[in-house]
């Protein structure tokens, strides 16, 4: 099989690409070498004739969106319809990546794969949008939702708590947004797996257990060894971000688990094994 993984750069791309090695021949593609808002890029695309493309790449920039929906549209839905008419043109599978973002977060209950999407943000719309393309062009696919990612590659919500406690801040965040905190090493391999089985459809993948950010803080800083920096819960009224973000975003995994796949592991125990690796590499 030859996959090709588009965002390899990422940071779920970055655990992604070694992950696929096991299902055949891998190629990755990012920018500056390729850009899915070309169209030379689809064309890159085409001649290096995939089984499965796996779609990662996207701006996931969420204010930015916010600031500039023509920039998030033109890459997370335009693009991702070009990679889609790449597939429906050589015959490859497409696994595309979206996010919780699609919900609107206002229910209070896990939402299931079946549930309708009502994207608040500019980011939610334009990655449903790409869903839509995914689902309306390519001619087998899969789109895989996560939510709150996080790796020991690039920027991320832990790398920037570990970097601020460590600057000796005062730490202020939001507790009244939940979801579930998802490492990309455990995405990836889900996302493998996914291929291997051939499988098809909307399913959501994150890591097991819920929290708000605040108590997702609270354990960076305690299995960090930091429990004792100051950290003071806000809400997102007074964080004043430009873009709406779901209230309540859990993602039931109720599609994996009907497929005979084991939930992924428990939140806290990715978050320790994230840490290990940070510590190892540093």
């Amino acid at each position: 099989m030859r996959v090709v993984v588009t965002g390899a750069k990422g940071q779920l791309g970055h655990d992604l690409v070694p992950a696929c090695r096991r299902l055949g021949e891998v190629v990755g593609l990012d920018l500056p070498e390729w850009d899915l808002t070309r169209p030379e890029g689809a064309d890159r695309l085409a001649a290096l004739r995939p089984d499965w493309v796996i779609h990662a790449a996207a701006a996931t920039d969420v204010d930015r969106c916010e600031r500039e929906p023509a920039w998030a549209m033109a890459i997370n839905a335009e693009g991702t319809s070009r990679v889609a008419g790449v597939c429906r043109r050589t015959g490859a599978g497409l696994l595309y990546i979206s996010t919780d973002y699609v919900f609107d977060g206002t229910r209070g209950t896990p939402y299931l794969e079946d549930d309708s999407p009502s994207a608040r943000s500019a980011y939610g719309r334009s990655k449903l949008e790409g869903e839509r393309f995914v689902q309306g062009t390519a001619p087998r696919w899969a789109i895989a939702r996560s939510a709150w990612l996080y790796g020991t590659h690039g920027k991320n919500f832990v790398k920037t708590i570990l970097h601020k406690a460590r600057g000796g801040e005062r730490l202020r965040v939001v507790d009244d947004q939940v979801g579930s905190p998802t490492y990309a090493a455990d995405l990836a391999g889900a996302l493998v797996r996914l291929l291997e089985r051939r499988l098809t459809g909307v399913f959501h993948l994150t890591n097991s257990g819920a929290c708000s950010w605040f108590e997702f803080t609270r354990e960076i800083l305690r299995q960090g060894g930091m429990a004792g920096v100051s950290l003071e819960p806000i809400t997102s009224g007074q964080l004043n971000r430009p873009a709406p973000r779901p209230a309540y975003s859990v993602l039931a995994n109720r599609a994996w688990q009907a497929a005979g796949e084991s939930p992924l592991r428990f939140w806290t125990e990715a978050l320790g094994d994230m840490l290990r690796s940070l510590e190892a590499a540093a």
